[in-house]
């Protein structure tokens, strides 16, 4: 497959690029609209999703990767990238925005501020238990029918979907590059393929 490409403005983007390479798959860092071009596939990474927004309009990548997005780029969204995915974003700053790509709704900080941040063992449709690395995790609070719910987490108030998927897109609350499980990344790699 052709390189896939890392938003890389803020956030965890050396972790991702080293997930890729673990995996054998080339990695292209995205930081304008030129770097789009010729991609079929984008990693939206963990970081701060105000910030990454605001990124994305001073770089001049917000429209050109909304209409990437129109034109069917695959996209694995986690943490703040998820944020900037979601159709709703629930106490975000009044300047929030976000691409509405995938149809979930989801509160920022969801799981608490930084000091809350935890690890919890995931079971994960179709691919076994992978380590959920929470950080500021955004919590996805209802998805749309075109949403498949791949894990959930209980943290003591029901179960919560951590990491769905709809035809192009993965999201994901926490951080699978912060391990050196690169199985949710292989998860994206084959949907990519096997479209």
């Amino acid at each position: 497959m052709r390189a896939v490409g890392v938003l890389a403005l803020q956030g965890d983007v050396r972790e991702h690029v080293s997930a890729l390479n673990n995996l054998g798959v080339s990695s292209a860092l995205v930081r304008v609209p030129a770097d789009l071009v010729g991609l079929e596939a984008l990693i939206m990474p963990g970081g701060e999703s105000t910030a990454i927004a605001h990124l994305l309009k001073t770089s001049g990548l917000k429209d050109p990767l909304a209409n990437a997005l129109s034109d069917g780029l695959f996209v694995l969204a986690t943490c703040a990238g998820l944020i900037l995915m979601a159709s709703n974003v629930s106490d975000g700053r009044s300047d929030q925005w976000s691409y509405s790509a995938l149809d979930v709704s989801v509160r920022r900080n969801g799981y608490g501020r930084q000091i809350a941040s935890f690890e919890a063992p995931l079971d994960v449709l179709g691919v076994g238990e992978v380590t959920g690395v929470f950080i500021r995790a955004p919590r996805i609070e209802s998805v749309g029918t075109d949403v498949d719910v791949l894990a959930t987490h209980d943290h003591g108030d029901g179960a919560h979907p951590v990491l769905v998927r709809s035809e192009r897109i993965i999201g994901c609350c926490f951080h699978p590059e912060l391990t050196s499980d690169t199985r949710i990344h292989q998860l994206f790699i084959d949907m990519v393929t096997s479209q």
